[in-house]
């Protein structure tokens, strides 16, 4: 269950978080290690507290979570360290991501924005385009109609299938989906009516 809506810009804008693995690690009796990742991929998590600054902003992440019945619905959030298809300084081009190679038949094809380091990298799945800020490409041309987005799922669709071998790019702004991690507000009033939440943990949601 899902709400397409965004917590607040102004306060996600302050919060604390990023991604997190599992890894499992046991140590031999000659004191090697042995490593095994229990996930194949990253999960995000926050703590939206920390963008709490005034009174009035206690009062909207109340009522957003609220509103989503608790850890019930999930919803969009903009991690402001990670949310360009690009490097952070940069504007998104229709170049930047690769998320596909046409073959003449297919006409779908999923966001992705690759994490490279060195000769390693990961691909991460967008879900949650940011309507209006997706730009597409067929080998390095970009294409201003015969396509369109689902900005609920991150999924791109040509009107016609890229020829075989067309190089298909994007790039794009996007959303992590999350949920709150907790059913419960603890929140704080002191003598001046000025408010806290020790924290708001948020999760992100992979399904």
């Amino acid at each position: 269950m899902f709400h397409e809506v965004r917590f607040p810009d102004d306060i996600s804008r302050g919060a604390r978080g990023g991604p997190e693995r599992r890894t499992q690690i046991v140590e031999l009796a000659s004191g090697d290690e042995e490593r095994n990742a229990s996930w194949a991929n990253s999960r995000r998590r926050y703590d939206a507290a920390y963008g709490i600054r005034r009174a009035d902003d206690l009062a909207a992440v109340v009522a957003f979570f609220e509103a989503r019945n608790g850890r019930l619905y999930g919803f969009r959030w903009k991690d402001w360290a990670d949310y360009k298809s690009c490097l952070p300084s940069g504007m998104p081009a229709a170049t930047d991501q690769t998320i596909g190679t046409g073959d003449g038949a297919t006409t779908d094809f999923q966001l992705v924005k690759v994490y490279a380091s060195g000769s390693q990298s990961w691909t991460r799945t967008i879900t949650k385009p940011v309507d209006g800020t997706v730009l597409v490409a067929i080998d390095g041309v970009e294409q201003t109609t015969g396509w369109s987005v689902d900005t609920t799922t991150g999924i791109v669709s040509f009107t016609t299938a890229p020829a075989n071998g067309a190089a298909i790019t994007a790039g794009f702004e996007f959303d992590v989906p999350v949920r709150f991690d907790t059913d419960t507000l603890d929140v704080t009033l002191d003598v001046e009516r000025l408010g806290s939440i020790t924290s708001i943990p948020l999760i992100e949601v992979r399904r």
